[in-house]
C-alpha cells in the first residue's frame, strides 16, 4: 500500500487499466458461462468502459499538465478567465471520459445531444493529445539542435512556450474538430467501381452490387441516419445489397425502431449481412439474425447462396448460370469464444464450384487475407472495419494494422478485395481524412 501510494498518478492510472484488462480476461473465461446473458453485456461493457478510462486518465493528465498546471505560476492564473479556462478543461475531459458510459445508458431510437456532445469531446481529446505529444517532441528536438549548435534557450522563451504550446494545441483542434464534425455531418459519397470478374455468367454482366458497412447504431448514430442510408441505396436500384458487419453496438431490442428502415430496402436479388466485430460485443447475434430476417435482410452466417439473374437459392439449381455469394462469421468471434460462431471458410464456401464466380462478405481486412491464403480462386472479396482510420492520427495506425486499408486491392489476375471506408463513424461524429461512403461495385464479365 505504501508503494502505491508512492506512484505518481499517471502509474496508479495504467496499474488500473491493467488490473481491468485482467478482471476482462478472468470474467471472460470463468464467468461467461455461469452469469446470465444480460448480466454478461452489463459486466462485459462496464468493464471495457473501465478499461479505455483508465488508459485515457493518463492523456488526461498529460492534457491538465500542458494546459492548466504548467499555467497555474503565470500572473495570470489568479484571474478569473483563467479560472473559466480550468473549468472549460474540466467539462471537456469529463464529456470525453463519460464517452464509453453511454453505451451502458443512453442508447435509444435517436442519439441523445449528451452522447453526440461526449463523443465530440472525444475526438478532440484524440486530436488535441495528439498535437500536444507533437509539439512537445518539436520543442524537444528544438533544444536539442539548440544544445548542438552551443545556442542557450533564453528564459523568454521559457515562458512563452508555456502558453503558446498549449494555444497552439486547442487552436488546432479547434479546427480539425469542426471541419471533421462537419465532413461526418455530410451523407456518404456515393462511389461507383467497375470490377472485372472471371467467370462471371453473361447474363449477369453488369450485376449491381451495393456495399455497406460500419454503420454503428448506437449512442451517436440513429434511425434518422439509417433512413437516409436506405434512401440513397433505393436510388441506386441495386441487384444485390450487402451489409459486411458492424451494422449495430447495443442489443436489438433497443435499437429495433432505429434499424427497421432497412426493411425498405429494395433490392431485386435480395439484401445480405455478415457479423462484424462489434456484433459480437453486443452479446446479441441471434435476436438481431432473427430482427435483421423479419427485414428480409439475411444473414450469411458460414454460408452461402447462389445468385442467378432470376433470383436466389441455397442450392444450385437447372440453372447452372450463377455466382456464389457467401459470408463468413468474424473473427472476433473467434476470440471471445462466442457459442456457435466463428470464421468458417470451408462451410462458408461449401458448394461454390471453382468454375462459378464466387464472392466473400469478410468484415475485417485480416479475414480477407486469411480467406485468400486458403482459398486463392475467390474473385472478389468485400470487407469494411477499417473506416479508413476515420479521424487523424489514427488513420495512420489503421493503414499499419490492416493488410488492406480502404478502396480496392487487384491481388491476382482473377482475384480482387474492396474495403469500404464505411457508411457512417463508430462512435465519434467525426472524420478527418476519411469519408464515408455507400459503394457501387459493377461486376463486369471479364474476358
Amino acid at each position: 500500500m505504501v508503494i502505491f501510494r508512492q506512484l505518481s498518478l499517471g502509474a496508479k492510472a495504467a496499474l488500473a487499466a491493467g488490473t481491468v484488462f485482467v478482471s476482462m480476461i478472468i470474467s471472460r473465461s470463468y464467468l461467461s458461462e455461469s452469469l446470465e446473458l444480460r448480466a454478461w453485456r452489463w459486466l462485459f461493457r462496464l468493464q471495457l468502459a473501465l478499461f479505455v478510462n483508465s488508459l485515457m486518465l493518463i492523456g488526461s493528465l498529460y492534457i491538465w499538465r500542458s494546459a492548466v498546471s504548467n499555467l497555474s505560476h503565470s500572473p495570470a492564473s489568479e484571474s478569473a478567465c483563467f479560472q473559466l479556462w480550468k473549468m472549460v478543461v474540466v467539462t471537456f475531459l469529463a464529456l470525453a471520459h463519460s464517452s464509453f458510459f453511454t453505451m451502458l445508458f443512453l442508447v435509444a431510437e435517436e442519439p441523445y445531444l449528451f452522447s453526440l456532445a461526449a463523443y465530440s469531446c472525444l475526438g478532440a481529446y484524440i486530436i488535441m493529445l495528439f498535437f500536444l505529444c507533437t509539439l512537445s517532441g518539436m520543442e524537444q528536438a528544438y533544444q536539442l539542435l539548440a544544445w548542438r549548435s552551443g545556442r542557450v534557450v533564453g528564459s523568454l522563451d521559457k515562458t512563452r512556450k508555456l502558453t503558446l504550446r498549449p494555444a497552439l494545441a486547442v487552436a488546432v483542434t479547434a479546427v480539425l474538430s469542426i471541419a471533421g464534425l462537419l465532413n461526418a455531418a455530410q451523407p456518404p459519397l456515393v462511389k461507383t467501381v467497375a470490377v472485372p470478374i472471371h467467370q462471371l455468367p453473361a447474363s449477369m454482366d453488369n450485376l449491381k452490387v451495393v456495399l455497406l458497412s460500419d454503420i454503428h447504431l448506437g449512442p451517436t448514430v440513429g434511425r434518422t441516419k439509417m433512413e437516409l442510408f436506405v434512401r440513397m441505396v433505393n436510388k441506386l436500384e441495386p441487384d444485390v445489397t450487402v451489409i459486411v458487419g458492424d451494422l449495430c453496438d447495443s442489443e436489438a431490442s433497443i435499437l429495433r425502431t432505429a434499424v427497421a428502415p432497412l426493411g425498405q430496402l429494395r433490392s431485386r436479388l435480395g439484401t445480405y449481412f455478415v457479423t462484424g466485430n462489434h456484433e459480437y460485443y453486443t452479446s446479441d447475434v441471434s435476436n438481431w439474425f432473427a430482427l435483421l430476417e423479419s427485414l428480409n435482410v439475411r444473414p450469411l452466417h458460414n454460408e452461402n447462396v447462389k445468385i442467378s439473374a432470376t433470383g436466389a437459392q441455397r442450392t444450385g439449381g437447372e440453372d447452372d448460370a450463377w455466382i456464389c455469394l457467401a459470408g463468413v462469421d468474424d473473427i472476433e468471434a473467434d476470440i471471445l469464444h462466442y457459442s456457435g460462431h466463428g470464421m468458417d471458410l470451408e462451410k462458408a464456401l461449401g458448394g461454390c464450384r471453382p468454375d462459378h464466380a464466387t464472392v466473400l462478405l469478410a468484415h475485417q481486412p485480416l479475414a480477407a487475407k486469411r480467406a485468400l491464403q486458403t482459398r486463392p480462386d475467390i474473385n472478389l472479396i468485400l470487407s469494411g472495419h477499417t473506416h479508413a482510420g476515420q479521424i487523424f492520427p489514427l488513420n495512420v495506425a489503421a493503414y499499419l494494422l490492416n493488410p488492406f486499408f480502404a478502396g480496392l486491392y487487384q491481388v491476382a489476375q482473377t482475384t480482387f478485395v474492396y474495403v469500404s471506408p464505411g457508411t457512417a463513424y463508430y462512435g465519434i461524429p467525426m472524420r478527418l481524412g476519411s469519408r464515408a461512403e455507400i459503394t457501387e461495385l459493377i461486376l463486369q464479365r471479364a474476358l
